[in-house]
């Protein structure tokens, strides 16, 4: 594994100088105690630890062949377009009778079809006697819910029925506290849906530049291909809406490129929207050139390393190539957080600075190594090769020295290692996850490689050639045993050291047998299995 700090750059270069969504499904079904009126403080509850990974709607047994027919644990949700069979919602034909509605709001709403209206690209639904009897169960739910898990759920879906009411002053207060709820979780899925779904009603308020930035957020990699689909196609609506029509053609070729033809009714939801943003062309333009995720979420862009060849020396320069720290430097580091680890000619120590040059820490405090700032602490050493302690930026030390080697801090934990073991601490240098393990390096199934823990707060770890997961509080997820382990978006690819592939849903329990040649045959799987369920923003 590679070393803890950020490389420095210190050589010559070699050349010159970017919903509603149904709820997932949880180990209980669990209910909120927000009051019955929606409300947008912070809670006074106590905000829960994190809990473990949430349950897939991927059924548990495992299988070895694709089945017959899509299996899935989670109703029949599409999200818009006009249904092939009349559902709740929709008026039937003539002669036929409405088919009975669940008792469940949840799942009441689950079961709602939408039409896409041609022009605005909302939703809509004939039927608003019956959202508001949805509301109705919502609200008795919310009054005995207990956990930061179910108001987050119930709060947002309770935003989602309001919006289709065009109650949207209180759509935006539940949406809002859904979101505080939903990141006092720490669950990476259930955060992304709250963003969404408040994203959606300040989209419906016309309060476009934070729904943008909430849709930009929302959208992960590590998040299953069919969430980020159907974000991308509501930032593509979002985008509509301010006449974007570029940017907007631009997140529904992400949303199709993500579900690669599998997803017949995003395709016609799809047609329905370039239908819209051709007439709208054909009448204003295609407006301004796409915007970038920088500029999106409003990130300021830090000085970036310089190196001048004729002073064999390095400074910063600003987007434009302007120089704007001096190039008075044997070796610096990328700016993280605000702040870059520099050190003079002279020294063998490193300093810290802010983006305009000014001095935090002192070369004479003795770091002869230094890792850039992450969630506002960095690993220095004062002998330049081990003992590593956590500083703040204040130089204060927060976790004092004696770790072999470490990893930068994500989602509040840590890698390190001591005595030839990696385990993790958490922020204030307790461990969390003991230093047992030979590897801590985690796959993840888009190719790339995590030193830790994902966003999610899962880690891929190695005892004696075998992986397994731990989480960010230190459950073991998936013991030891495989010879290789890869985390999906919503389950683990395992395979048996012979080129042979299966999964393991999020439990640990196995899902679909070792018997594939490829990751890819194995992921095809369980897309298959996922067929009858889509996010509903």
């Amino acid at each position: 594994m590679s070393a803890a700090p950020a490389p420095p750059v210190s050589a010559p270069p070699a050349g010159s100088a970017s919903l509603v969504a149904h709820p997932v499904p949880e180990q209980s079904r669990p209910v909120s105690a927000p009051p019955a009126r929606p409300v947008s403080g912070i809670p006074a509850h106590p905000v829960s630890g994190v809990p473990a990974a949430p349950v897939s709607g991927i059924p548990a047994q495992p299988v070895s062949g694709i089945p017959a027919q899509p299996v899935s644990g989670v109703p029949a949700q599409p999200v818009s377009g006009v249904p092939a069979q009349p559902d709740a919602g929709t008026e039937p034909p003539p002669g036929q009778k409405r088919r009975a509605v669940p008792a469940d709001p949840e799942q009441t709403l689950a079961a709602l079809r939408w039409r896409l209206h041609p022009e605005s690209l909302r939703e809509e639904t004939d039927d608003p006697e019956l959202l508001r009897t949805v509301r109705e169960g919502l609200n008795a739910k919310l009054d005995v819910a207990l956990d930061n898990r179910s108001r987050a759920r119930l709060l947002s879906l309770r935003a989602v029925v309001s919006r289709l009411l065009g109650d949207l002053a209180d759509a935006v207060d539940d949406a809002r506290l859904a979101l505080t709820y939903a990141e006092a979780t720490g669950e990476l899925r259930r955060t992304a849906l709250a963003r969404a779904r408040l994203a959606h009603v300040l989209r419906w308020r016309g309060e476009f530049t934070e729904a943008d930035r909430l849709f930009a957020e929302a959208n992960s990699p590590e998040l299953p291909d069919r969430l980020r689909a159907a974000l991308h196609e509501h930032a593509g609506r979002c985008c509509y809406d301010q006449g974007r029509l570029i940017e907007a053609c631009h997140h529904f070729e992400l949303a199709l490129d993500l579900r690669r033809a599998a997803d017949p009714e995003l395709l016609a939801r799809t047609r329905v929207a370039l239908d819209a943003v051709a007439a709208r062309a054909r009448r204003d333009g295609f407006g301004p050139y796409p915007r970038g995720r920088e500029e999106i979420l409003r990130t300021p862009r830090p000085p970036v390393p310089t190196y001048d060849e004729d002073l064999d020396r390095w400074g910063y320069a600003d987007a434009s190539g302007n120089l704007v720290i001096g190039t008075d430097y044997a070796e610096v580091q990328p700016f993280r957080e605000g702040m870059a680890w520099v050190r003079r000619p002279e020294g063998t120590r490193w300093a810290l600075i802010d983006d305009s040059g000014r001095t935090l820490i002192q070369a004479n405090n003795g770091y002869r190594s230094a890792g850039s700032f992450s969630e506002g602490l960095a690993w220095v050493s004062m002998d330049g090769t081990g003992n590593w302690m956590a500083i703040d930026t204040s130089n204060i030390v927060v976790i004092p020295p004696g770790f072999d080697d470490v990893r930068p801090f994500r989602a509040g934990v840590a890698a390190v290692r001591v005595a030839g073991g990696w385990g993790a601490v958490d922020r204030t240098g307790t461990v969390v996850v003991p230093t047992r393990y030979h590897g801590f390096t985690t796959a993840l199934a888009d190719g790339r490689y995590v030193d830790g823990f994902t966003d999610e707060g899962l880690a891929v770890v190695e005892l004696n050639g075998r992986r397994g997961v731990v989480d960010r509080t230190g459950q073991m997820v998936v013991a030891p045993t495989y010879p290789a382990l890869v985390v999906h978006p919503v389950a683990y690819l395992v395979g048996d050291g012979f080129g042979r592939w299966g999964a393991l849903d999020r439990r640990g329990v196995p899902l679909i047998d070792p018997v594939h040649p490829s990751r890819d045959r194995v992921v095809d799987q369980i897309d298959h299995l996922l067929a009858d369920t889509s996010p509903l923003l």
